[in-house]
């Protein structure tokens, strides 16, 4: 201990192990011992004695539509960080949409992470983008440090972002297979889409009407799709913000077969039921949708099964003059970073589930998506000393005045929810406590090699 230059305490620590009363001592940034509650701390050490709220490793968000540069009036680094600080998220992997120019060249990455670098209140990774035409870009963005590459198989909602046919598909992954890279899919099928009710022509108010729109079945055929060229090439895909049940059998049997793939979920998918959605209400919009109760119920099974490996934000904010009350125009996207953490405990805890399943999904298996799970996602030595500091039994009701994105439009206003982040810390320092922020220490983060 004689170079330790802080312990933080608690009765609560959630480890590998389990979890267990510990005191976590830091030097450097780095955890290098956790030691029995009532370890002695050497005169001169900073003690953080956290009492009975709970020590979790921060939060690690693989799926963030920062938009920065070119559409900051819809977000930013400065305001995307803080909300995820706020919410105990330490860890962000921004996509590679939604920004001018997207992040699918490595001068677009480079042009990202200059405007990023003095604006990042947590630790930043990015993702490259796949698009037709851009298969000389895809090693060298890796080259340059991109966790992986994301793909849509239908129209992504921006122009700059076009989808991959499954020709493009192929060709993209059979390059990105070759090295050994990632390929992230928005896996809904544009000819199912196209087959389905239509609400082009007319003002829909009601969100059975958006739901009909985004069948299951695009979801089940673009994953089977998927599937079967991952198979065909050994290749490494991780279907995104996973929202039909129906795919849920195709997955487990691609996963038994050995097959290369990963699947995630979304808060929103977990807590929010389209039979709650009022009319209008478009700030429950999302692609793929929110869907019925009993669909939700699945989903949790298979979280709890192993099948769906994590749950991320898929944070995607617009300014709240696009979250109109047309469910055929509006934005499709769910601000998520600072609540993600309350909302999901809240509904994992009356199914039965424990912290520690919360942060395997949110935490350690989003770190090892993208290989960082030798530097975050656990309280355990060697790691870096990212925290949250967690009052799981008390409440709050959801008010988006105080919110920290940039337009603080919430599918979740008006909700009490259980689990309150009181303070999350970056490499051993505060970087905020009770609603009060420091300067932005993040770092931009890079693949390993």
């Amino acid at each position: 201990m004689s170079d330790v230059e802080l312990v933080l305490r608690s009765t609560r620590v959630i480890t590998p192990e389990g979890t267990r009363a510990a005191s976590v001592a830091v030097t450097a940034g780095k955890i290098t011992a956790v030691l029995a509650h009532d370890a002695e701390v050497p005169a001169g050490v900073r003690l953080e004695d956290f009492g009975d709220d709970v020590l979790l490793p921060g939060l690690v968000d693989t799926h963030v539509h920062v938009n920065d540069p070119g559409r900051t009036e819809w977000e930013g680094f400065w305001t995307a960080t803080r909300a995820a600080a706020a919410g105990g998220i330490t860890t962000l992997v921004d996509m590679p949409l939604n920004s001018l120019p997207p992040t699918t060249t490595v001068d677009n990455l480079r042009t990202k992470k200059d405007v990023a670098r003095s604006k990042a209140h947590i630790d930043v990774g990015f993702w490259g983008g796949a698009l037709p035409g851009n298969v000389k870009d895809l090693r060298p963005l890796h080259d340059a440090g991109v966790f992986g590459f994301k793909a849509f198989l239908s129209p992504s909602g921006v122009d700059e972002f076009p989808e991959l046919d499954q020709e493009q598909l192929a060709q993209s992954l059979a390059e990105i297979a070759g090295f050994g890279g990632l390929l992230i899919v928005h896996a809904e099928d544009p000819h199912h889409l196209a087959a389905a009710p239509q609400m082009g022509g007319r003002k829909a108010t009601k969100y059975a009407d958006f739901l009909a729109s985004r069948p299951r079945d695009a979801e089940d055929t673009a994953i089977e799709n998927l599937v079967a060229q991952a198979k065909r090439l050994n290749a490494r895909v991780h279907v995104l913000h996973l929202s039909s049940s129906d795919a849920l059998p195709l997955i487990a049997a691609a996963k038994a077969e050995g097959v290369r793939l990963t699947v995630e979920t979304c808060p929103h998918y977990l807590t929010l039921t389209a039979e709650e959605v009022p009319d209008g209400a478009s700030e429950f919009k999302c692609c793929p949708p929110i869907r019925e109760a009993a669909n939700q119920d699945l989903l949790w099974r298979a979280l709890a099964d192993g099948v769906i490996d994590c749950v991320v934000t898929d944070h995607s904010p617009s300014t709240a003059d696009l979250k109109t009350d047309d469910f055929a125009t509006a934005w499709g996207g769910i601000s998520g970073l600072q609540l993600s953490l309350p909302a999901v405990w809240t509904e994992a805890r009356k199914r039965g589930h424990g912290l520690e399943d919360v942060v395997r999904w949110m935490s350690s298996r989003t770190a090892q998506l993208v290989g960082l799970d030798d530097r975050k996602g656990a309280i355990e030595v060697g790691r870096d000393a990212d925290f949250a500091v967690f009052a799981p039994d008390e409440t709050f009701t959801v008010d988006p005045a105080a919110l920290q994105h940039r337009n603080r439009v919430t599918a979740y206003a008006g909700k009490t929810l259980s689990g309150i982040v009181k303070s999350t810390w970056l490499r051993g320092e505060r970087i905020v406590a009770e609603g009060e922020f420091g300067e932005p220490t993040g770092q931009l983060l890079t693949r390993h090699p």
